[in-house]
Order: C-alpha cells, then structure tokens, then sequence
C-alpha cells in the first residue's frame, strides 16, 4: 500500500513539466484538489493527487494498481478519467453515481472554478468555462451531502460557499411553497 506522501512523489514525477492553463506547473492543481479531500481520509487524499495521472500522463490503471496503489484510489481515478468519446455531461452524470468521483469531483470543480485561476484565462475561455463548471456543480453538489460538499469547498474555493448558501435557500423556499 503507498503512502500519502510516495502517491504525491508518484503525481509530481507523473506530472512533471506540466502546466495548466493558466501556466502554473499541474502539480499544484493536484494538490489543491486533495487538500480539499483531507477531511476523508488518505484514500481520497491519494485519489486528488491522482485524479488526471490516467487522463494526462502515460499512466494507466493497471501501472497504478502495479505500483501498490490502493484499488478504491484506482477506482475513482477511473471514475473521473474522461472517456473518448463521451459528452462531458454525461460523464459528470456517471461520476454523480460514486461517491468517491463525486467527492473527487466536487474538489477538482472547485478549484477549477477559482477566480484567481479563471482571471488568467482569455475572456471567452472564461465565460465558456464558468458556464460549464457551475453547470457541473448542480449534477455533483446534488449527488453529495452538503456537509461534504462544504467541508471541500471551504478549503479549496471559499468564495463558493456564498453559491452553496444560494442554493440551500432556494431550496428552502421551494421547500416551503414560496
């Protein structure tokens, strides 16, 4: 079974020369999405760092599981690994269905969703991307326990809990026929 801190070593290593598109070296990104998942144990912590290894990285699934990675790790790696082919809200409906590709999920849309990370993309790009990321929330945010979505947006994207707030009052006034 790999560590915490040998899975961390394995997405530097995997990742290494990357940048995302705002140009700062991917690594960071991974480490972002599982800080957020901190409050869910290692397993969850290893698939945030893992999470694009498979989709950006010669990688595969059978080289993690080779590798001593935990097969519930794999599995939402996997979960959260596009498909050719598949329509991105189709797979987000696919990882709305595990729990752990949700949790995943939610963290890596969160700090996608970062102002500070989206203030360096070209306006277009932006919008497009906002449009996308917060259309993403209402499938992954539904499929998941508030108190977790919560405890992974405050760490990553504290901003969103002001849209996390919104929602449960609109859900309340709906609730009470409002």
């Amino acid at each position: 079974m790999k560590t915490v801190g040998e899975v961390d070593a394995l997405a530097s290593a995997a990742h290494a020369g990357q940048t995302d598109k705002t140009g700062v070296p991917y690594v960071e990104h991974v480490r972002a999405v599982a800080a957020g998942l901190a409050a869910f144990g290692d397993e969850l912590v290893m698939a945030g760092l893992l999470h694009d290894v498979v989709e950006d990285t010669g990688w595969t699934p059978e080289r993690l599981r080779a590798a001593g990675v935990p097969p519930r790790v794999v599995a939402a790696v996997e979960a959260v690994t596009n498909q050719p082919g598949v329509p991105y809200e189709e797979k987000i409906r696919r990882i709305a269905a595990d729990r752990d590709a949700t949790l995943v999920k939610i963290a890596d849309n969160a700090h996608n969703s970062r102002a500070d990370r989206a203030a360096r993309l070209p306006e277009e790009m932006r919008a497009r991307l906002a449009a996308k990321y917060r259309a993403a929330r209402d499938v992954l945010w539904a499929a998941a326990d508030e108190r977790d979505v919560e405890a992974i947006v405050a760490v990553v994207n504290p901003p969103l809990l002001e849209e996390l707030r919104e929602r449960r009052e609109l859900r309340e006034r709906r609730r009470r026929g409002a």
